[in-house]
């Protein structure tokens, strides 16, 4: 009997060596040597300080700044750990809002976002993506479109012409990968941080 576990323990223990500790442990060391700044998590520094990641979406709020993809991830509810609470681009709980497209919550939402979007851009079509959230919450681009929307109330806040920011967002838009994978999308962290440049 044990001449039969034996090779079958081996084989266990092997392999657990391998594609648990070696592989992994090859493959962060690959990562880390050839794609330093992506492996780190694509931080963002100004002024010696980081202040976000370009693979995460932020809560950006006032009239001024360009605002991100809606987000529906949650914390637990300080007052009552068995509940949640809403925690807008909470990169420890990567999430959707699990709400189907019938739900009553979301379909009054998603009304909610477009009649205050309206308010700031009576004459443009509100984009999907700047009413509905992603799957994990974390988006940190907007689809082009989107951020063209925006235009309008970003200039008059800040007292620019509106070609000036939609210039930006000209020049921010990033194209398919390869030309074919993906969609064009802004990343609104490096446009808000673009306008706040003009500023300066």
């Amino acid at each position: 009997m044990i001449t039969h576990l034996r090779p079958a323990l081996v084989m266990i223990v092997l392999m657990t060596i391998i594609t648990g500790l070696a592989y992994p442990l090859a493959m962060t060391g690959l990562a880390g040597a050839l794609f330093p700044h992506q492996a780190a998590g694509s931080l963002v520094q100004r002024d010696n300080k980081v202040i976000g990641s370009s693979l995460i979406g932020q809560n950006f709020s006032g009239a001024s700044y360009f605002h991100s993809r809606p987000s529906a991830t949650t914390a637990p509810d300080p007052s009552d750990s068995a509940k949640t609470v809403a925690a807008p681009y909470n990169a420890a709980n990567s999430s959707g809002s699990n709400l189907g497209p019938t739900a009553k919550a979301l379909v009054e939402r998603v009304k909610d976002d477009v009649v205050k979007l309206k308010l700031e851009n009576p004459e443009g079509v509100v984009p999907v993506d700047l009413v509905t959230t992603s799957g994990s919450g974390l988006d940190p681009d907007v689809s082009p479109r989107a951020a063209m929307f925006q235009v309008p109330r970003v200039a008059r806040a800040r007292g620019l012409p509106e070609a000036t920011v939609a210039a930006l967002v000209t020049a921010h838009t990033q194209g398919r990968l390869l030309g074919l994978l993906g969609e064009p999308r802004v990343n609104v962290l490096a446009l808000n941080l673009a306008l706040d440049d003009i500023g300066k």
